[in-house]
């Protein structure tokens, strides 16, 4: 008997043989075992189901030692995590019954453990061969990506193809990664859009790594090799709690929280108009080297990331002056909305940077559904529990302000520069609407403009008669901003806000 454990021990770790072995890397592509390799600790990988395989006839040539996925849990950074790694060596990767099966206990044994689970995705798509049981088995894992949402990160590593129905179980993870040139999503594949529409598109025009990075928004983060892709992977999870009912873990930090920003005092120019780099002013006020941009490809008007302050985890909204002049359109709203919701899952405070004149007009963003797509921003910002703190650093204008986690919507902590901007709209805007019969009846025309708006600029465009009204907590000075927040984030670490009880809120989707 041990030496058929032996045997199917062998035939399990060889996957499809030395030459589909060597084919994957000569495609520039790691076999699965070597992928968990890269991602886990030394040494703590255990597998499970070693030896499932696959009920087709033996004389079909089908049923391969573990059915083309290795599956098992195992740790990063000493911290529990399940994952899976289809094997293209055997059958393609293409899944059925058996392999379904596999994947699906690993995701059910990491809400048991509360561990993130990471699936490494390289795979021809359902087993034909299975008919019905290969449609079943994408729904079950359907079905578990959607139970564990908000309870376990997930994490899937696009690292080969992905088409058809198997790009939804992706979809539905918290973060996508794709390997440049040798990976691919999407629902129909050049063929079938060749035979349907008669358009020509190559696979990766279609849906490689810099279509979905910086057009569709799907993939958060691209890298040029395997290695490089989980090493992210890697990085990232140092981000993120085990689960929802842990906090990200703190890290040790030698900048000091009291480090003042003289940078900052220079870095924003004073005219509203004039653009800037927001993510400087992100990069000057986190823990030194700390930050972690997600989607930075995609909707550059808006930033959104990881980072740390005074070692603790936040997340990261801000408003990108350099790019749109920061205005909230469609994609924006959808990244940034998608960001905040995936924060507050699981417990990490969010900072917002807010330097925003409004939303995008144009007939094209109306019929697409720009006030749908702004809604959602809102409602996350409103929905969350999680601490929130806010710094206007220069201009919030009309329902942009509201929505970029303004107080009246649930910021805890609000902070404006001296120079900011809180009105309905840009000072020059207000005046040619308010005063266009003073203005132009007026001897100098010109000169009364600017006089009136000045006047607005002084009674309404700036924040101390929002923080007269309470609306804003403080009008600090950029060189101190570091230090408050590090402060503020201190004071509300303890924050409860549970909101009422409810089955979900109903989101515009």
């Amino acid at each position: 008997m041990s030496e058929r454990l032996e045997a199917l021990d062998a035939a399990a770790l060889a996957g499809g043989g030395p030459e589909r072995v060597q084919r994957q890397h000569a495609a520039g592509k790691l076999t699965a075992r070597e992928r968990i390799e890269v991602l886990l600790d030394p040494g703590s990988f255990l597998e499970l189901d070693r030896l499932v395989t696959s009920q087709l006839p033996a004389e079909a040539g089908r049923r391969a030692v573990g059915d083309g996925v290795v599956v098992g849990s195992g740790e990063i950074d000493g911290r529990p995590v399940c994952v899976f790694a289809q094997d293209f060596t055997v059958h393609g990767g293409s899944l059925g019954a058996a392999h379904a099966s596999k994947i699906v206990k690993v995701m059910d044994l990491a809400l048991k453990i509360g561990a993130p689970v990471v699936g490494l995705s390289d795979s021809g798509g359902a087993r034909i061969q299975e008919g019905v049981q290969s449609l079943a088995g994408y729904a079950d894992i359907f079905y578990r990506n959607t139970r564990a949402s908000g309870v376990v990160p997930q994490i899937s590593c696009i690292m080969g193809p992905c088409a058809g129905g198997a790009v939804y179980s992706p979809a539905i993870t918290d973060f996508v990664f794709m390997v440049e040139d040798t990976s691919y999503m999407f629902i129909t594949g050049p063929d079938v859009i060749r035979a349907v529409t008669h358009e020509e598109v190559s696979k990766e025009e279609l849906g490689g790594a810099a279509t979905h990075a910086q057009k569709s928004g799907v993939a958060h983060f691209t890298s040029p090799s395997d290695v490089e892709c989980l090493t992210l992977v890697r990085k990232l999870l140092g981000y993120l709690p085990s689960n929802n009912l842990e906090n990200a873990p703190d890290a040790p930090c030698d900048d000091p929280p009291d480090r003042l920003l003289p940078e900052l005092e220079t870095l924003i120019p004073p005219e509203s108009n004039k653009p800037y780099d927001m993510s400087k002013v992100v990069l000057s006020v986190l823990d030194q080297g700390s930050f972690l941009e997600t989607q930075a490809r995609f909707a550059r008007n808006i930033v959104t990331g990881f980072g740390r302050l005074g070692g603790r985890v936040v997340g990261v909204v801000a408003n990108q002056p350099a790019v749109l002049a920061g205005v909230l359109d469609i994609n924006a709203s959808i990244k940034a909305a998608r960001f905040v919701r995936c924060c507050d899952s699981f417990n990490i405070p969010l900072l917002s940077f807010v330097d925003v004149p409004g939303f995008l007009p144009g007939v094209d963003q109306e019929h697409r559904g720009i006030i749908l797509h702004g809604a959602k921003l809102l409602y996350a910002f409103c929905e969350a529990t999680v601490p929130k703190l806010t710094v206007i650093t220069r201009k919030a204008y009309g329902g942009a302000y509201d929505v970029m986690s303004s107080k009246h919507i649930g910021a805890d902590v609000n902070f404006a520069f001296p120079d900011a901007e809180i009105a309905v709209m840009g000072p020059a805007g207000a005046v040619n609407i308010m005063h266009r019969q003073e203005i132009a009846s007026a001897a100098d025309p010109e000169a009364r403009r600017a006089q009136l708006t000045q006047q607005y600029r002084e009674q309404f465009a700036n924040p101390f008669r929002a923080a007269e009204l309470g609306f804003v907590d403080e009008v600090i000075r950029p060189r101190e901003l570091r230090r408050r927040l590090c402060e503020s984030l201190r004071r509300l670490r303890n924050k409860k806000d549970d909101g009422p009880r409810r089955k979900h809120g109903n989101i515009p989707l």
